[in-house]
């Protein structure tokens, strides 16, 4: 069947196996929970006992819910963490510190950023494993929709936590969304 026909799209020659494409996730979305739960760590050591203290703990829980789901799929599925976690663990604590250091609603601009930058990614990777790919994996696909709707709503969250009031939050917000584009990238490689 073809793809015009409602059937699934055969893989091609040189498309990779579905082993290392769902590997290839796996890795990258553990990572960017890992990373996600060092930022809201970082934010914690500055905000733990201001307004935004209750709400930042509720979206770490999440994060941490989703790593244990990331960190089960790993050691059930043979997968290999990125080379790149101690730079995440520093690099994740110091974004989440510093924004806080600029305030509670700097804290929120860096979540908006993270999450919109993780809702393409998380698109991506849906369609990816969907029903009419090659790459379909049922469970692998019902992790991410989980995390991805938790993503969305800290983003939203953080919307109506005040990020957009943040002084020069358009230019804050894109250099951490192109740094998370590339951390994604580079997880997913190394």
């Amino acid at each position: 069947m073809t793809l015009e026909t409602g059937g699934k799209r055969p893989a091609m020659p040189g498309d990779p196996s579905r082993e290392a494409v769902t590997h290839r996730m796996i890795r990258v979305d553990q990572a960017g929970e890992y990373g996600a739960r060092r930022i809201y760590a970082g934010q914690m050591a500055v905000l733990d006992h201001t307004r935004s203290g209750p709400t930042i703990r509720h979206m770490a829980a999440q994060e941490e819910a989703h790593l244990k789901a990331f960190d089960r799929l790993m050691v059930e599925r043979r997968v290999r963490p990125t080379m790149l976690a101690p730079v995440w663990h520093v690099a994740g604590f110091a974004l989440g510190a510093a924004t806080a250091l600029m305030g509670e609603k700097a804290a929120m601009a860096c979540t908006t950023a993270i999450e919109e930058a993780i809702d393409e990614h998380y698109t991506r990777q849906r369609e990816t494993l969907g029903p009419d790919s090659p790459y379909e994996d049922g469970e692998l696909l019902g992790v991410i929709e989980t995390c991805h709707a938790d993503e969305l709503e800290h983003r939203d969250t953080a919307y109506n936590h005040g990020a957009a009031e943040t002084p020069a939050y358009g230019l804050l917000s894109g250099l951490i969304k192109a740094g998370a584009k590339t951390a994604i990238w580079l997880s997913e490689r190394v």
